[in-house]
């Protein structure tokens, strides 16, 4: 891997420091995309970026809401499971991208205005992905989890799972990718994710995860790689990977889990997209203003937060106009903030966009006309 700092475990650690003049320039972004691109295809199936956040006082202000968040829904609920951990045994919060932004977009913007965050997803997906997150929390004690698959198929029970012919095992790994941004040192002993380098290439892998064989073959050769706060590691979706156990005395093992979905799927998580441009919108425009950040900054944050794709919509009342497909609302999100649109004309502008993409419009008037 030309590009990447060292090798742990066949696995590519790329130092964010030294990348940012190449990822600044456009030739210099693609030749580092390609690189990941191929990482996660064709070989370990997992990177790590090293100091993906050289200032990891964005990190912090996240957190601080997100434990508020935590305590907030705790006290509501008496503590919730998840998918993969017992009621109690951890602190998740689920959709916490939208719930971050409702709560505090000024931490949002500062969080996922990252340009290496961007690339590596787009790298991967496309551009116009679709951001999903979940903040996981697991303390000490934490249990590990067994070795699996993600989304799409590596969430359905073995029997749906085969149902889907073989070519759709191959393209399931290509609609999502998996990180993780670390919001806190995390040490072997506090249990990052345990991983099997390569293990994406087994074509068979989302019906063999679930054997006996096969995790304790997991067991007797993964790996793990220590990561401190501002990090991030990305893998392939259909990689051999679990959660490992918190072994620390005192260590409350924090990360962002993104799971990033092509435009051409369907997320795992709803997310009230157009609410969270409403409120991301003002604080963008005035660091656009000002000139604190540059393009790729504000496109990184826009990019996490509204849809980038045009479908599906009606194209009744919302036809393509100069071209094959409606505009979408990242594009007018980006052409609000070249203009300068106030908050308020901008919020109007949403609206009216999702009233024009709504299928309702098309139903009642077919209703009307057949009485």
């Amino acid at each position: 891997m030309p590009l990447a700092e060292r090798i742990v475990s066949y696995i590519p650690v790329f130092m964010g420091g030294e990348l940012g003049r190449l990822i600044s320039g456009e030739e210099g972004k693609r030749r580092l995309m390609a690189e990941w691109a191929h990482v996660l295809m064709h070989r370990s199936g997992v990177l790590v970026l090293e100091g993906a956040y050289a200032d990891t006082a964005p990190l912090d202000a996240a957190t601080r809401v997100c434990m508020d968040i935590i305590r907030e829904e705790k006290a509501a609920s008496g503590g919730k499971a998840d998918h993969f951990a017992a009621k109690g045994a951890n602190d998740r919060i689920w959709n916490s991208l939208q719930k971050l932004c409702f709560r505090d977009p000024d931490a949002f913007a500062s969080c996922f205005a990252n340009p290496f965050v961007d690339a590596v997803c787009e790298a991967w997906l496309g551009p116009n992905y679709q951001m999903t997150a979940q903040v996981n929390v697991v303390r000490p004690g934490g249990a590990a989890q067994q070795a699996h698959r993600d989304y799409h198929l590596g969430f359905q029970d073995a029997e749906t799972c085969a149902g889907y012919p073989a070519h759709v095992h191959d393209l399931s790994p290509v609609m999502t990718l998996q990180g993780g941004i670390a919001h806190s040192d995390m040490p072997v002993e506090s249990g990052p994710t345990k991983l099997l380098p390569f293990s994406q290439l087994y074509r068979p892998g989302y019906m063999a995860y679930r054997q006996q064989t096969f995790k304790d073959f997991f067991e007797s050769v993964y790996v793990q790689l220590p990561l401190k706060k501002g990090d991030a590691i990305f893998f392939n979706p259909a990689l051999f990977h679990a959660a490992g156990e918190n072994r620390s005395a005192d260590i409350h093992r924090m990360a962002n889990l993104l799971q990033v979905s092509s435009a051409f799927c369907r997320a795992m998580e709803n997310i009230d997209r157009e609410g969270m441009s409403k409120l991301l919108y003002p604080v963008l425009l005035k660091k656009t203003r000002t000139g604190d950040w540059g393009r790729a900054e504000i496109e990184a944050a826009v990019a996490a937060c509204a849809e980038g794709y045009s479908f599906p919509t009606n194209l009744d009342t919302d036809p393509p106009i100069g071209g094959l497909a409606p505009e979408t609302q990242k594009q007018l999100f980006l052409k609000a903030l070249k203009e300068g649109m106030s908050a308020e004309a901008f919020a109007s502008a949403l609206e009216v966009q999702s009233a024009r993409r709504e299928a309702r419009a098309f139903t009642t008037s077919t209703r009307n006309r057949s009485r």
